[in-house]
């Protein structure tokens, strides 16, 4: 440790150090960020692909311009998905019914903590499969788009695998509520 590093018991070391020491609500309202965000960036992310391609296509074959909108309105679900998620877990957070800095020696620390990671993994697997769900469903969309200007026979077989490519984002909100079922924050001590 070099002499400029900081002694202060108030400095944190590392990584290591500072993540032990958030806050089980840290983790817990990261989890819904985490899920809200990624969700969305999927969904843009899929807009992007499909609309690019869709706009393009178009060009060639102007019919296809309306029926094609089914892939953006897949690629918004997945932003749907992560809002319906982030209501489901921001519902679980309680407070305390104690007010103060401290908590008391009773209190059932793992459970708080349990319900703080809980949270987070739940909204990171949802945000996670939903930008996966969200680029599938984009890629999907825009081959539906330039295959559907070439051949109009070929829309709903590849509509098909669209569908299960927006499938991703219905698993991972599904995952994330079992994942988030267990996760109830405690607001009294514990009885002796």
């Amino acid at each position: 440790m070099s002499a400029s590093a900081c002694n202060s018991p108030y400095c944190n070391q590392g990584w290591g150090e500072l993540l032990s020491h958030l806050s089980p609500y840290g983790y817990a309202n990261f989890g819904i960020a985490f899920g809200l965000g990624f969700s969305v960036v999927g969904a843009a992310w899929g807009i992007w692909l499909t609309g690019s391609s869709l706009v393009g296509a178009a060009v060639k074959a102007p019919r296809i311009r309306s029926k094609n909108l089914i892939s953006v309105i897949f690629c918004e679900a997945t932003a749907i998905y992560g809002v319906i998620m982030a209501i489901i877990l921001a519902n679980k957070i309680k407070k305390p019914e104690t007010e103060g800095s401290y908590l008391p020696d009773n209190w059932d620390y793992n459970g708080m903590y349990f319900a703080g990671y809980g949270m987070f993994s739940a909204g990171l697997s949802v945000g996670l499969t939903n930008i996966a769900s969200g680029v599938s469903v984009g890629i999907a969309g825009s081959s539906c788009a330039i295959a559907d200007a070439q051949d109009a026979s070929l829309f709903v077989k590849i509509l098909i695998v669209e569908i299960f490519a927006s499938a991703l984002g219905i698993f991972g909100i599904i995952v994330g509520i079992i994942e988030s079922n267990a996760c109830t924050f405690p607001i009294a001590a514990m009885d002796n």
